[in-house]
């Protein structure tokens, strides 16, 4: 009997750990409310030195639900919300939530041109969005469903000290303010959307099969795909983190650090859903920045850290160099990509805690495997199925076949946390499923024990600065311009574990690599993080009998010649 069969992951959980938490009738929702009534003097929020209690939250969320029902929005109705990590992007999902609508998360830094095809897709009339990228939701307002544009200045939610300060009229103080906001004419000003809005609102009920939120990945291919994810698939990984972290949510006074943003379904499970079901406080830090993330560590010594192994790389070098105090923070769990041994064994020598490994996916919100928090951790490992989970690795030819253990094969999923299938795309639903397996596109081994380690990516995706880049969607970019004839997008590995983005390109007779003039190209039609960062002219790129550029192989071709020079 195999890893999969005999469940063998079960006999190295924690010792504290229920392999199969009931998820009862439990909502965000109705777990938000819970914290509300029984603490609401707890901390809620912590925004650049400005906190918010439960109960101060649950009444700005309130009077944001009764605004949004003021403006027509109902339950079932899908509102797009693009915001940094601030309080108002707390609150809006919240009431959104609270109301019975489906909140439909973008990344605030995205183009039109990214978005275009999203908002065609999902529909959503009304968006919240950073005041300083209102030009880009103007632009989709031509040609999408898009009708309302509220905007959110951050500044706002700024203790009265930092506002004061940036109102002051000199220069240097102005170019500061421009970068925290800028006037978005033709939008709503979230001040002035809240104005006047007051009191409960009692709208439909809402159920664990009520969809939460809407992520959009391109999955296999360079085609955004919005994956809907209920309220049970939430709470699911929210319950399962509750018994992997040892008397999470007890004594202790909770404080998530959030660094990772809300939009991303890694930031929005762990950094929104975690600490709003438990009464912690969201420490929250609007961009990655090391003076941001730094401040918010000294001044309010969070105890969880979810985050990416550069983010710990870097904290532990600053904590190295000047003392910090990294003490207060028991738990980490990394993810979206490998997780050095040198890194997990550096972040738990300055901080004391554990800092584990896990995997997962968009599709599965997100957890589906990880270490756990005990000795029984296992560096190189993705860890072993999270509770109610159940993970087979399985013969990618013939899924039905699951593999002999150490044997390696595609990762098969099911569980509570599992989407049912992606908006409005029967062809990638037949694809991505197997009777009621997902079909991740990943390649591991599980070994006797159920640990399962990662081996490939057959999306061949890549991972830089803890966000996915598609090469299908760079590439498709990438081949507008006049000079490219034809370009494979791999990343190139760091020392960190990520990767950078970079291209191989065939170009046009008589034209010249011109890296500059590619990456201008690519800024103006790409989110920063896609730009390629070198470009690196090849004769051709290897292909297979269909003409496919074979990418792994012009990855490692380049890795070949990176090697040489």
């Amino acid at each position: 009997m195999g890893a999969f069969e005999s469940k063998a992951w079960i006999e190295n959980y924690a010792e504290w750990t229920d392999p199969y938490p009931d998820l009862g009738s439990d909502t965000l929702v109705s777990m938000f409310n819970q914290i509300v009534a029984n603490s609401p003097k707890n901390k809620a929020t912590w925004f650049m030195g400005k906190e918010l209690t439960y109960g101060e939250l649950n009444e700005k969320v309130s009077n944001a639900a009764a605004a949004l029902v003021g403006i027509g929005v109902r339950s079932g109705d899908r509102v797009a919300v693009a915001l940094p990590n601030c309080p108002q992007h707390v609150i809006a999902v919240t009431a959104l939530l609270r109301i019975g609508a489906t909140v439909v998360a973008h990344n605030p830094l995205y183009t039109s041109y990214e978005l275009k095809s999203q908002f065609l897709d999902h529909g959503a009339k009304v968006a919240i969005v950073f005041d300083r990228e209102a030009d880009t939701f103007l632009k989709l307002r031509e040609d999408t469903p898009l009708e309302t544009i509220i905007t959110v200045n951050m500044i706002d939610e700024m203790p009265l000290r930092l506002r004061t300060v940036l109102s002051i009229p000199l220069p240097p103080i102005a170019k500061k303010r421009a970068e925290l906001s800028k006037p978005a004419p033709g939008t709503i000003a979230w001040k002035d959307f809240l104005s006047g809005a007051k009191g409960k609102v009692h709208g439909a009920s809402v159920t664990q099969d009520t969809v939460a939120f809407i992520l959009y990945t391109s999955g296999t291919t360079g085609e955004p795909k919005g994956a809907p994810l209920t309220h049970r698939n939430i709470v699911a990984v929210l319950k399962g983190c509750l018994e992997w972290v040892e008397k999470l949510g007890g004594d202790v006074e909770e404080k998530v650090l959030a660094v990772l943003p809300l939009f991303h379904v890694y930031g929005l499970a762990l950094n929104y859903g975690l600490p709003l079901t438990i009464g912690a406080q969201i420490v929250l830090v609007p961009a990655p920045q090391p003076a941001l993330y730094q401040e918010a560590i000294t001044k309010t010594r969070p105890t969880v850290l979810p985050g990416v192994p550069t983010l710990y790389e870097r904290i532990t070098d600053w904590a190295l160099e000047t003392g910090a105090d990294l003490s207060s923070i028991h738990s980490s769990v990394s993810g979206a990509a490998t997780l050095p041994a040198a890194t997990i064994e550096r972040w738990e020598q300055v901080t004391g805690g554990r800092l584990v490994e896990g995997y997962g996916l968009t599709e599965t919100a997100p957890i589906l495997t990880v270490n756990p928090l005990n000795a029984n951790r296992r560096p190189g490992y993705v860890g072993m199925p999270f509770p109610n989970t159940e993970v087979r690795i399985a013969n990618p030819d013939n899924p039905a076949e699951t593999m002999p253990d150490g044997e390696a094969g595609e990762v098969l999923a099911r569980g509570p946390q599992v989407f049912s299938g992606y908006l409005n795309k029967p062809e990638a639903n037949a694809r991505s499923f197997y009777e009621d397996w997902f079909r991740t596109g990943d390649m591991a081994v599980m070994e006797p024990d159920g640990y399962v380690r990662l081996v490939a990516r057959i999306k061949e995706i890549i991972i830089t600065g803890g966000f996915n880049v598609y090469p299908d969607e760079v590439e498709g970019v990438m081949r507008q311009h006049p000079d490219v004839t034809d370009i494979a997008v791999v990343g190139r590995p760091r020392n960190d574990g990520s990767e950078d983005v970079v291209a191989c390109v065939t170009l046009r007779d008589g034209a010249i690599l011109d890296p500059d003039g590619l990456k201008d190209f690519a800024r103006q039609r790409l989110t920063r993080y896609k730009v390629p960062r070198t470009f690196y002219h090849f004769e051709e790129l290897e292909r297979d009998q269909t003409g496919k550029i074979r990418r792994r192989e012009v990855r490692d071709a380049l890795a070949k010649d990176l090697t040489q020079a």
